[in-house]
């Protein structure tokens, strides 16, 4: 069985995911191919980027459905359009955030985020609520980073990872660590490997990777979100949106 699926990147800035980022992640029966939105914020630091990425990441979800696509990964770990997205597709949109989190769960008694910027940190435990796993969460570090500073000093950025990452298992009591941000991608190995070497076996979780992985599975047992938890939108005038139009279309074919 062949499955499609499509990362939709919810920023504007072009160049900071590539298509080749997601060259290892390919097999004979998994492609995966990247979208980047085409109004909205240049990075997702804060409740208002993220409010301005739900439409255009939303737009691109319907895209890719009528287009065929399988599967949906949003490559943000605020999973901007989550819930609205699932409500006007039925392929499976997996939220890497709510992904990573009960993966974590599943793996440890208790995980740590390590994120880019300590602000982030409230926005993190409300999600950890939100997905019914408060109690897992051990703390939420940062490296102090901006997401889009994170490609200048690679090494560095691992560094720091490494260092949040130990003091996460030795202050606070994690048994995992999740990547607060998918612009960490490809950082998993730096880290595990770090911890390793203070003697710490704790699972380190890439979250863009894990998403993929798990959107095929969910296509290859046939499985989506319910539609009844995410039923289809109620038709209606929209003013300002080119987008939900095709959400009105779409109820009006059901």
């Amino acid at each position: 069985m062949f499955v499609h699926v499509r990362v939709i990147t919810p920023i504007t800035t072009r160049g900071f995911r590539k298509a080749s980022d997601f060259a290892p992640l390919c097999s004979p029966d998994l492609t995966v191919s990247m979208t980047e939105i085409d109004t909205g914020p240049a990075s997702i630091e804060c409740d208002y980027d993220e409010m301005l990425a739900v439409p255009g990441t939303v737009a691109k979800m319907i895209e890719a459905e009528r287009e065929g696509v399988d599967a949906l990964i949003i490559d943000c770990m605020g999973d901007p359009g989550l819930r609205p997205g699932r409500e006007v597709v039925s392929i499976p949109v997996i939220g890497p955030m709510q992904a990573g989190m009960h993966l974590a769960a599943m793996l440890g008694h208790s995980f740590s985020v390590v994120t880019v910027l300590k602000r982030l940190r409230p926005f993190i435990e409300d999600q950890a609520s939100l997905y019914g796993l408060p109690g897992k969460l051990a703390s939420v570090r940062a490296v102090d980073i901006p997401v889009l500073e994170l490609e200048d000093d690679r090494d560095g950025v691992k560094r720091k990872l490494t260092e949040q990452a130990l003091l996460a298992v030795e202050e606070d009591g994690a048994d995992a660590i999740i990547f607060g941000c998918t612009g960490m991608l490809g950082c998993a190995d730096a880290v595990r490997e770090g911890l390793l070497a203070r003697g710490y076996d704790a699972p380190v979780i890439d979250p863009v990777p894990t998403a993929v992985r798990l959107a095929h599975a969910l296509v290859r047992s046939g499985l989506s979100h319910s539609k009844v938890a995410f039923p289809v939108p109620p038709a209606k005038p929209v003013v300002g949106y080119a987008m939900p139009a095709r959400v009105v279309a779409r109820r009006a074919a059901e």
